[in-house]
């Protein structure tokens, strides 16, 4: 008889639905600390419907999407726990954390959004100077 989509999983039976082995799974408690399965006496694991999909997040980021380890830390960081839930739901693609600004910006201490909008501006003055030509 199968579980319900409510129940608690054991690590073996996480493991199978998540399809990656059981040291695997003990093995990003250690990396990731927000997933925190509940513990029972003796030290055994019973993950919830929303550790699976976190797991489930980790699993496509880090096996699909080619992330890190520290890439997956990161994006939690910035982003929360919820796109790990997306993720695992398999709901779009995981969008990324934003470039870094230009080195001039960084360096000037100008807005990089100013510095686009010198250069759009230079660029018009080209081409108004060659449709008068």
């Amino acid at each position: 008889m199968a579980k319900g989509p409510d129940a608690f999983r054991t690590i073996s039976e996480a493991a199978e639905e998540l399809s990656v082995p059981q040291h695997v799974l003990r093995f990003w408690e250690t990396r990731f600390g927000f997933i925190k399965p509940m513990k029972r006496a003796g030290g055994r694991r019973f993950y919830r419907p929303v550790d699976i999909q976190v797991l489930a997040g980790v699993r496509r980021l880090l096996h699909d999407e080619g992330y890190t380890i520290k890439g997956v830390q990161k994006l939690h960081r910035e982003q929360g726990i919820k796109v790990l839930m997306a993720a695992g739901a398999g709901e779009g693609a995981v969008a990324a954390s934003p470039p870094p600004p230009p080195r001039a910006a960084q360096a000037t201490g100008v807005s990089p959004l100013l510095l686009a909008l010198r250069d759009l501006e230079t660029a018009k003055a080209r081409l108004d100077g060659l449709l008068r030509a």
